[in-house]
């Protein structure tokens, strides 16, 4: 009798274990590039909400994107039109206002978003398709020649991959400013703004932001993605 007892004890922890462990599953919804563009073929009809400014919407989105500002003012009215029990795909530049937008909408109630992790710039890089509001030419912007003029220089050349809406790369602006006015003598700082120039970014492999590059007689030498301290930059260009 007490060997039964003990029996149908473990056979009720083991069920208690398995509902629990299958309850802990969760669906992954933070996506690379690939898979993000996977979902939208799986979903649809999902709405795909690009939380950028209207600016950089204008110079490249994904097709049949919706350009809802994760700064503007009416943010939560747009996405409140949104049936939130259903399926929803959430990108910006790099990944950091689609994170918050998502978060936010999941507080609110939605069940089911998916956002692009590295946002456009990966996606960019990864070569997927995506269309504009502006003429195609007017994005090109610098040719791979251009930029080989720019590095193929006697001083030490410091190139600066950035966004206008990039939280790092604003930070970072002042003390390149700095070292451009300070180390005029052997340095030349290079700002390149990503969205217009798509085409270089896409042949230079720059899928994140910022990005700093350091030439020296046209060869790069030393490279960094994110955000980095002026000291450490420094010790680069000495």
């Amino acid at each position: 009798m007490k060997n039964q007892f003990l029996i149908a004890i473990s056979i009720v922890i083991l069920l208690l274990n398995a509902c629990k462990s299958g309850n802990t599953q969760t669906v992954k919804t933070n996506l690379n590039a690939t898979e993000f563009a996977e979902k939208m073929k799986a979903l649809p009809d999902a709405p795909i909400i690009d939380v950028r400014t209207p600016e950089e919407f204008s110079k490249g989105h994904l097709i049949n994107a919706k350009n809802v500002d994760w700064n503007g003012t009416s943010f939560d009215a747009q996405i409140s039109k949104l049936d939130k029990t259903k399926p929803v795909l959430v990108y910006c530049l790099s990944g950091g206002r689609s994170g918050a937008a998502a978060a936010k909408m999941r507080g609110d109630g939605f069940t089911e978003v998916y956002e692009m992790d590295g946002g456009i710039m990966k996606w960019r890089g990864s070569n997927m398709p995506e269309t504009t509001d502006i003429p195609k030419a007017a994005t090109i912007g610098m040719t791979q020649a251009d930029f080989t003029k720019l590095t193929n220089s006697n001083k030490i050349v410091l190139v600066d991959f950035y966004a206008d809406w990039c939280g790092p790369c604003k930070k970072m602006k002042p003390y390149l400013e700095e070292i451009s006015k300070d180390m005029a003598d052997k340095v030349e700082v290079v700002r390149i703004n990503s969205d217009d120039n798509q085409e270089l970014c896409k042949l230079l492999n720059i899928d994140a932001l910022p990005t700093l590059q350091v030439y020296k007689k046209n060869k790069m030498t030393w490279s960094n993605i994110g955000f980095i301290e002026k000291a450490e930059v420094i010790k680069q260009l000495k």
